[in-house]
């Protein structure tokens, strides 16, 4: 047998870093290597499970040595700062954080020629697939209107959520445009008649749910809705250890899900 992959989870106190933390306990093809936390977090210095073990949760890379892959599930300081360690080191780097600036986004693009980078709105092998048939309906019904309607608990601080902007994004390029053209963001007050060629997006925010995304194709008579939902976090987590297993020896470059369930 191999040796196991040795991953550092950065953002290991959030909800997904929690959730990849227990998964990767009794997992035997990983070895958690570090556990990074925000500076001033509470977690900080504190034994990440088994006192015994010796791994405690840290707040930099300082010593950050014999890791096989990083999986960011931070926030975009974190990410930068992820990203800045992975390039050093040629470590590759699967991320799903979301929310970033201009600036980081073309970060990461640069880091592709370095490094292998695996990026993800959303893990889950059921959203790789509501895009790939989203893609099929917007390219084959181009002159239907589409809206993307989300919802998630009432803490997520971005909107719409990055799972939606990847869907607009897929349906978009199906139709030979892009989002920046074709996205319509609000709707309130007298905003007049749709315009054609227009992708809508609906925002819901409340409770606790895990994560909702529908795609509504409309024309005169007929609806098309393709959906998912999620009812449990430990999705995105195995899917992004998934992840982490595919991308673990790549050459650079800028991969996706779907080359890990085998799209690309």
């Amino acid at each position: 047998m191999t040796r196991p992959i040795r991953i550092a989870i950065n953002g290991a106190s959030g909800r997904m870093g929690r959730a990849l933390v227990g998964l990767v306990g009794p997992d035997d093809r990983f070895e958690l290597a570090r556990a990074m936390v925000t500076a001033g977090s509470p977690h900080e210095g504190k034994p990440v499970r088994d006192p015994g073990t010796g791994l405690r949760y840290v707040s930099d890379w300082h010593d950050a040595t014999g890791i096989d892959i990083v999986v960011d599930f931070s926030g975009p300081a974190g990410l930068a700062s992820a990203l800045d360690h992975c390039q050093a080191h040629g470590i590759p780097l699967v991320t799903g954080t979301t929310g970033i600036d201009a600036a980081l986004e073309a970060r990461l693009v640069r880091a592709a020629e370095r490094i292998a980078v695996l990026r993800a709105a959303n893990f889950s092998l059921g959203i790789a697939v509501l895009t790939r048939l989203l893609k099929e309906a917007a390219a084959a019904l181009p002159d239907w209107d589409l809206d993307i309607v989300e919802a998630h608990h009432g803490r997520k601080e971005d909107a719409p959520s990055g799972t939606a902007l990847a869907l607009g994004e897929a349906a978009a390029g199906a139709r030979g445009t892009t989002l920046a053209d074709a996205a319509v963001y609000a709707r309130e007050g007298r905003p007049g008649a749709r315009k054609g060629g227009t992708i809508g997006f609906a925002v819901v925010r409340g409770g606790d749910i895990v994560g909702e995304h529908t795609a509504w194709l409309m024309s005169g008579g007929e609806r098309l809705e393709l959906g998912h939902r999620a009812t449990d976090r430990a999705i995105f987590a195995r899917g992004a250890l998934e992840a982490a297993k595919w991308l673990t020896g790549r050459a650079p470059g800028a991969w996706t899900i779907d080359h890990v369930i085998g799209g690309g």
